[in-house]
């Protein structure tokens, strides 16, 4: 790719970007949300058409004019956000306009599932084709959009954030699929924010920052630090956890006894104002199920739960929300934006009787100042408060949802993978952010899949494993502590 660039309405989006991928290798692609990476990536795939410079393959120019000549050319993407159709099962989402035939044009079913079971083989995925996508994880929704990219054989194959949902044995099954088709000679574009990953599995990284391509380097030859300071221009600290004295403290959440199905067993504990509790455990430990119980999203079967020390009966998010409690889900697109709507909207969102009158007039301009502060208060890159939320990045994007939440200034918030997809700057301050909340009296639950973070953030670590609490460490606990409450079978008290 050679002097591409790009604009949107009030962005320079790329400046003459150049980007040179071998066949065989693993390129990383590196910068903070808003560096222009995943435009860069959608140029590529024929999502977006650039307004200068070329992309050739082979040393040939080629023009790329949608998703299908792309395809045509043997570039895939496993994009960050995921695109499946819930209702379809995991080979329907996969052949979707490309199913085999049977005489007479019916689609051959036996063949689509067992082509699908041929490509799970190869991923190491155990899991029927037959299954609908609506009834799987984010993290089994991760591995069909890789298994659909794969489908198509492809020369060059982009990956967006594609470990953000998978636990560690699902990402070394990724990386052993990664190398299998890096010895075959397909090229591939890795783009992550997991500094570790981009260590273990690239060969060489181009850094971008602000729509500019800053440097490639070797992969080995490269320190950690080097990379940072290219990405964002600055030294980024790795601070420790201070835990507060919350001895005296009241209580601002308790959960006696939550119990759903078996998603959920007797889960006791609580969280004092001022407390940020982190919850560890392995994919499918029930950490996000807890969270959505709480929040009356997927009301539990039993159980209590008080708020200031009295029982709330929340049954759906606006009893929740009533009570107090905000919650920033995992899954950002699906249950905490309106992508369609401008930033400013998404921010009051929660909020709008502040602004309305007994008339239902809204005030424009308290609107409008609110926002503001807010999108200045968390750094949202946005050309204004009037932009579409689906043209920010991921990362601003949850920013918009976090927004949202100070807004409504709940007592409790949940945030759920709060730093998924976001880079290594706009984490630091999402970190300062939870700190200051705490410091201002919120009472704060993180769940996050990444270990450092827990630690990183919390004051205590609640650990679960099979929808079972199985034990509340203190914040200066190791990894393998948490590990071996996260792999426990029989539960515990705490």
């Amino acid at each position: 790719m050679q002097g591409i660039d790009k604009h949107f309405p009030g962005v320079h989006a790329l400046k003459s970007v150049g980007f040179e991928l071998r066949a065989g290798e693993v390129h990383a692609l590196m910068g903070e949300n808003g560096a222009g990476k995943s435009t860069l990536m959608k140029i590529l795939s024929g999502v977006y058409r650039p307004d200068g410079g070329r992309i050739l393959i082979d040393g040939a120019e080629v023009q790329i004019a949608d998703p299908r000549a792309s395809q045509a050319l043997g570039i895939g993407i496993i994009h960050q956000e995921l695109a499946l159709m819930r209702d379809l099962t995991a080979a329907q989402n996969i052949w979707i306009g490309r199913e085999p035939r049977l005489s007479l044009g019916r689609i051959d079913e036996a063949r689509q599932n067992a082509d699908t079971a041929a490509i799970f083989a190869r991923m190491n995925l155990r899991l029927d084709p037959r299954t609908p996508v609506a009834s799987l994880s984010i993290a089994r929704q991760q591995m069909i959009e890789i298994a659909k990219a794969l489908s198509y054989r492809p020369r060059v194959l982009i990956m967006d954030e594609p470990t953000a949902a998978l636990n560690d044995a699902e990402i070394a099954e990724l990386f052993s699929i990664i190398r299998q088709l890096r010895d075959e000679g397909v090229g591939i574009i890795y783009i992550s924010h997991k500094m570790d990953e981009i260590k273990r599995i690239s060969d060489r990284i181009t850094v971008m920052r602000d729509g500019a391509h800053v440097a490639t380097v070797d992969a080995a030859t490269t320190a950690i630090g080097s990379i940072i300071a290219m990405m964002v221009g600055r030294e980024i600290g790795d601070e420790q956890v201070v835990v507060p004295d919350l001895a005296q403290a009241p209580v601002a959440l308790e959960v006696r006894g939550l119990t759903r199905g078996t998603e959920l067993r007797d889960i006791s504990f609580s969280l004092k104002k001022g407390e940020i509790l982190g919850f560890a455990g392995l994919m499918g430990a029930g950490r996000t199920e807890l969270a959505r119980a709480i929040f009356g999203a997927e009301p539990a079967d039993g159980g209590e739960i008080l708020i200031h020390g009295r029982p709330a009966r929340i049954r759906s998010p606006h009893d929740a929300v009533r009570a107090g409690i905000g919650y920033l889900s995992e899954d950002r697109k699906h249950y905490g934006l309106a992508l369609g709507m401008d930033v400013r909207a998404n921010i009051a969102m929660a909020s709008l009787a502040r602004f309305t009158d007994r008339l239902g007039r809204l005030d424009e301009p308290g609107l409008r100042k609110v926002a503001r502060d807010h999108i200045a208060r968390l750094r949202i890159r946005t050309p204004g408060d009037r932009q579409e939320v689906r043209f920010l990045s991921g990362g601003n994007q949850q920013k918009v949802v976090i927004a949202k939440w100070l807004l409504r200034d709940c007592d409790i918030l949940i945030f759920d993978e709060p730093t998924r997809g976001i880079d290594v700057g706009a984490k630091a301050e999402i970190y300062h952010l939870l700190t200051d909340l705490a410091a201002a009296g919120k009472a704060i639950i993180v769940i996050s899949s990444e270990m450092p973070e827990v630690l990183r953030l919390s004051h205590r670590i609640a650990v679960m494993c099979e929808g079972r609490l199985t034990g509340i460490l203190p914040a200066a606990s190791s990894q393998q502590a948490i590990m071996e409450l996260a792999t426990e079978r029989q539960g515990g008290t705490a």
